[in-house]
């Protein structure tokens, strides 16, 4: 008997070792940002499907700072590929956060990914762009955008010929590799994480102060666990549900909201934009609910060094719910700290 007891707690003690926190790979951004603690990228075998963002030295900061705040993440186009978001979130991180990310870690060039996103999806109300690398990036001519379009037109004929040959594909849906339930499954990991003593994380997670943030497709995945009672606030980066069905959400899951809302908006250029008017419209009495338009269309400004002011709104939106910093409300309670700090901006509130 003695002996299958000790048999038993050796395959216990071996399940939790797995179970455990292993960095396997990790890469610095930016030179881990612009913050109080230097971030870094992390991909952990305990966890695969997701990349951390966190600061380095990370029992260090806990002891000068405290336990940090948690960021869950889902991408946009839901896509299981958080690459485009890394210089925002590594940027967050150095202030004292840890996010983690839908998708496994990746160290594909950032601005390989953001060129192209740019060219296809270039906001109108900018000049230019000046990327992270420093690369200027110009508008498509008129040229260039006729030849796009003639490009886009044949495509569109191409699936139509298909389709009919096959009308069973006409109606397929198209498949996503993630699911709103991921950034559950995640913070199920941190909490265990957390509370796990062999641990990475072990007592260094704030898990009372927990914010869900997506983009574009992800913000409709952030809708859909909003309901979470561990969420303590949700960041709607260029998106809105509207009148929308996608991931499972629709208007009707902002019913399900307890917690205080920042949609950050890329203007009328958005493609989001008119969705996130109607969010802000149907979002209960009860719910605070702040947004601020920029004019950056759909692409914020994630392309640019330490994730441009998309980035720096996002970390005092975060310093004021998450860490209690009173002083960080200012630019999205006061329309002339607003106008002062980012003179093209508009911002509209409730509930406050």
């Amino acid at each position: 008997m003695i002996k299958k007891l000790l048999m038993t707690a050796m395959i216990v003690a071996a399940s939790v070792g797995v179970m455990n926190a292993q960095t396997t790979q990790k890469q610095v951004v930016e030179e881990g940002g612009t913050g109080p603690f230097k971030s870094e990228v992390v991909g952990d075998a305990s966890c695969p499907g997701f990349t951390v963002y966190r600061p380095q030295n990370l029992k260090a900061v806990v002891a000068r700072q405290g336990v940090l705040p948690v960021i869950v993440y889902a991408n946009g186009a839901c896509f299981n590929n958080n690459v485009e978001m890394r210089l925002l979130l590594s940027e967050v991180a150095s202030y004292g956060y840890v996010a983690a990310a839908i998708g496994p870690y990746d160290e594909a060039d950032v601005m390989a990914q953001w060129r192209g996103v740019l060219k296809s999806a270039y906001p109108e109300t900018k000049g230019e762009v000046i990327m992270a690398n420093g690369e200027k990036i110009l508008p498509l001519t008129a040229e260039e955008r006729q030849a796009r379009e003639e490009q886009q037109r044949m495509e569109r004929e191409q699936a139509q010929k298909n389709a009919k040959k096959n009308k069973k594909k006409q109606l397929e849906a198209p498949p996503f590799r993630t699911y709103p339930k991921m950034l559950l499954e995640v913070l199920d990991w941190l909490t265990d994480q957390n509370a796990a003593s062999g641990s990475e994380y072990y007592h260094c997670l704030d898990l009372d102060h927990v914010a869900a943030m997506g983009q574009s497709c992800g913000g409709a995945q952030v809708l859909g666990v909003a309901h979470d009672p561990r969420i303590k606030t949700c960041v709607m980066l260029n998106s809105g549900i509207g009148d929308m069905e996608m991931m499972g959400s629709t208007k009707e899951s902002l019913k399900n909201l307890h917690q205080p809302m920042f949609y950050m908006i890329g203007g009328p250029g958005d493609i989001a934009y008119a969705n996130a008017q109607k969010d802000y419209e149907r979002i209960a009495d009860n719910i605070p609910v702040v947004m601020l338009n920029s004019k950056d269309g759909h692409s914020g400004t994630y392309y640019e060094k330490h994730g441009g002011n998309y980035a720096k709104a996002v970390v005092k939106w975060l310093d004021w719910q998450l860490k209690g910093k009173v002083g960080q409300a200012a630019l999205f309670l006061d329309d002339e700290y607003l106008k002062m700090k980012f003179p093209d901006w508009q911002g509209v509130r409730k509930n406050f």
